[in-house]
């Protein structure tokens, strides 16, 4: 079951999302990664700044989350992020769904380029990845990030983004039929 995720819900969110970053060890740059992974005060700075999380649950409890942030003209998919021991079961699906179905604003995804599998499971849900120097602008306009992390980083738009920035060239957003896995 997806639900609201709320105040009472915050230590499960933490606990979910530094279990399920722990994919990222050892992939994304040495110098990304941190130990917790999301610290809490950054979790409540999130929160904090309009990210709201959706929850799917399981037993009573939470196994993933997802959030959600309504910047400028578009909305964000922040912290997406599966317990370890339940990845792999249409969990990260659902809750993008859930989120996809929640809102009519063109939606944006930023992720580590190194993980691959995450691009890969964007893109099978219908995100197209920005390259080039559209995807540094749009980082820079739509998150607060340092340079490294732009460096290091992709995005993923819907239909609903590409639809209202007609003016990108065919190369600077890609789909993976056409591009090799690395």
């Amino acid at each position: 079951m997806i639900r609201d995720c709320t105040e009472t819900d915050f230590d499960a969110i933490l606990s979910i999302i530094n279990d399920g970053a722990d994919a990222y060890r050892g992939i994304i740059p040495a110098d990304r990664w941190k130990e917790p992974y999301m610290p809490a005060d950054e979790l409540r700075s999130e929160i904090g700044h309009g990210v709201a999380f959706s929850g799917f649950e399981e037993a009573g409890g939470l196994v993933g989350v997802m959030g959600a942030q309504d910047v400028a003209d578009v909305a964000l998919i922040r912290h997406a992020y599966v317990r370890g021991a339940c990845q792999g079961r249409g969990i990260g699906g659902s809750l993008l769904g859930h989120l996809v179905d929640r809102t009519e604003r063109p939606l944006l995804i930023g992720t580590w380029a190194a993980a691959r599998w995450a691009v890969g499971f964007y893109e099978k849900h219908g995100f197209h990845v920005i390259e080039g120097g559209e995807k540094d602008r749009v980082l820079r306009l739509y998150w607060s990030i340092p340079d490294r992390q732009i460096e290091t980083s992709v995005v993923l738009a819907n239909a609903r983004w590409l639809d209202r920035n007609p003016q990108l060239r065919a190369d600077d957003c890609e789909s993976n039929v056409d591009r090799p896995d690395n």
